[in-house]
Parts: C-alpha cells; sequence; structure tokens
C-alpha cells in the first residue's frame, strides 16, 4: 500500500481498533448473524449471491449494534436518567432493548401512523412512547429535539451520534471474515448510518469491494446528495420503506457517503415488493420493504458488482398490511 493510500485509510472513522472494540462487546450479547448463500438470486444473476441476515438479531434488525454500542459508550461517560429515541420503528426498538439491558429509562418519539409491528416491540421491551401528530418523521425530530432539552436525558441520534458507526461497521467486519472473495455489499439508505458503518469498515480491509447504496424512488435525497456532493433535501417522502424514509440529509453524512459509497441504486415500491415475494418464496427469508431493497436493486440490475455479492438483509419488521400487497405483487 502507498504513502497515499495509507493516509486515505486512516481517515476513516470509525478506525478499526475502535470497530474490533465494538465487535468484542457486542459478541457479549448477540451471536454474529449468518451470511448464507442465495441459490435462487444466484441462478437468475449469473453470480455468487449472498444475503447477510440481520433478521436474526433480537428485534429483528440490524439497529440493535449501534444502539448498543452507542449508549454503553455514553454510559461510561457518566450517568443518565433517560435516553431518548427519534425513529420509524427499528430505531426506536433497538434503543428501548438497550436501555432495557442497561437499566435506564427510554423514551421513543414516532410518527403518527407507524408500523404497528415496530411500535409493538418497542412497547414489549417497556418504553414509553409519544406519537407525534404527523406521520412526517420530522414531526417527531421535532419533539424530541426539545424534551431533550430537559436535564438528565441523552438523545441517540442514530443519524449523528459519533459512537454509533461502530456498531454497524461490524457488519462489514463479519462479512468479509464470512466471505473474503466479497467483491460487492449492497447496502439499504434510510439515514446512511448502515451504509456509512459497513464502508467505513470494507474500505480499511479490502478497499477493492464496491460499497452499492439502495434508496426508494419516493424518498431519493441521498441518491440526489451522493450524485449531486452536496445536500439535496426532498419535500416529501412517500414509500412504502420506512426503513429508507430520510427527507433532510445530513451534511456530514453526505460527505462520508459521496467518500466510501461507489454507487447508489433507486428502486420503486413495486420492485422492493417482488423482492419482498421473491425472497420469501424463494430463499425462505422475510424482509420489510427497506431489508428487500438491496435485493431489489441487484434485480434491476447492477453494473460492477463482480462475481460475489453479499446483500444487506436489514429488517424483518413487516407490517401485515404490506405483506399482503407484496404476496398481490405481479
Amino acid at each position: 500500500m502507498n504513502s497515499s493510500a495509507r493516509e486515505a485509510e486512516s481517515e476513516i472513522v470509525p478506525t478499526m481498533s475502535t470497530i474490533r472494540e465494538a465487535q468484542e462487546f457486542l459478541a457479549k450479547y448477540f451471536a454474529r448473524t449468518r451470511l448464507i448463500p442465495a441459490p435462487f438470486l444466484s441462478q437468475a444473476t449469473s453470480k455468487s449471491v449472498y444475503l447477510k441476515l440481520e433478521t436474526e438479531l433480537p428485534t429483528a434488525s440490524f439497529k440493535v449494534r449501534g444502539a448498543f454500542w452507542a449508549l454503553a459508550q455514553r454510559m461510561n461517560r457518566g450517568p443518565i436518567e433517560e435516553v431518548v429515541a427519534c425513529s420509524t420503528g427499528n430505531h426506536g426498538a433497538a434503543t428501548a432493548l438497550a436501555a432495557k439491558r442497561f437499566g435506564v429509562k427510554a423514551r421513543i418519539f414516532l410518527p403518527a401512523n407507524c408500523n404497528p409491528v415496530k411500535r409493538g416491540r418497542i412497547a414489549s421491551f417497556g418504553a414509553a412512547i409519544v406519537e407525534s401528530k404527523d406521520s412526517d418523521p420530522a414531526s417527531a425530530f421535532a419533539l424530541v429535539v426539545e424534551y431533550a432539552k430537559k436535564p438528565g436525558v441523552f438523545f441517540l441520534n442514530d443519524a449523528t451520534d459519533e459512537d454509533l458507526l461502530a456498531g454497524p461497521a461490524t457488519i462489514g467486519c463479519e462479512i468479509l471474515e464470512q466471505l473474503p472473495e466479497t467483491s460487492a455489499i449492497i447496502v439499504p439508505m434510510g439515514d446512511t448510518a448502515l451504509i456509512r458503518g459497513i464502508a467505513a469498515a470494507a474500505k480499511q480491509v479490502a478497499p477493492q469491494v464496491k460499497i452499492i447504496g439502495v434508496q426508494a424512488e419516493g424518498a431519493p435525497s441521498y441518491y440526489l446528495s451522493w450524485k449531486e456532493g452536496r445536500v439535496v433535501g426532498t419535500e416529501t417522502c412517500d414509500t412504502i420503506a420506512d426503513g429508507l424514509a430520510t427527507r433532510t440529509p445530513g451534511a456530514a453524512n453526505v460527505r462520508e457517503v459521496k467518500r466510501l459509497v461507489d454507487h447508489v441504486v433507486l428502486v420503486s415500491e413495486q420492485q422492493m415488493l417482488r423482492a419482498i415475494e421473491t425472497l420469501l418464496l424463494e430463499e425462505h427469508v422475510l424482509a420489510e420493504p427497506a431489508g428487500a431493497a438491496s435485493m431489489a436493486a441487484l434485480l434491476k440490475g447492477c453494473s460492477g458488482c463482480g462475481d460475489h455479492v453479499v446483500l444487506i438483509v436489514s429488517a424483518a419488521n413487516i407490517s401485515r398490511e404490506v405483506l399482503k400487497l407484496a404476496m398481490a405483487a405481479v
């Protein structure tokens, strides 16, 4: 590795030492998720395709990796009375579970009419729930920002928390340990903590691996921002994939996505529904729309993926209504 390559690698955050520390910590709470072959997808694409099953984690989502690590790091710095989060569901459930495990109160702020499966998970972990009056996630965010001004309250923001990124970064390490010949990793993009974490690990361990992001056509803010190299927000965020619903990108996140992500693909609602159905019927894996987005992108056609492609199946908290839509997809 030449000096310029070493210098570029040294700038990536989190560092490998931090990611390895997070790996060791998280191993106390969860087994690493399986990476399984996808025979149908491999045959359909003439590639060796694998599924990284983040659905096997306790809340059926990758989000617990970041929430457990970030909350533990904050508590190491001093006591807190309550942890709060703003979420469309999966980060809220992860924060609620982490709080329960570490013995602190949790309060989760949700947009109106959120996924009932995700809301139920949050409630099951004993967290208080506050719903905004609007279905736009920005309305819940405004409420949590105001509440977090109270003394003793820690706002665990999965889009901006500096500690949290090392959690999802452990996924990248696991993949490269399980399949060293990985040529590309296709990753759903919502608030981008998942893709930024995976990319940070992959680009330090195996910089030749392509990192490909996926967004919904109805919520393309980070796709537009990646394409233009600047923050591009959208007026609306209309998608069945609540895990991909981001309307206002963070400037620092856009810079990292632009630097570490090789390509970003947009997928339609129908393509995600078909991917849910195909994953369930052909690969026997249940995924919510955001979790199936990586497969939708692959089937749409991802050039430059190479021969050994890993799809991140990020979560499986799908509502009955959306599952019925997927099974009726043609």
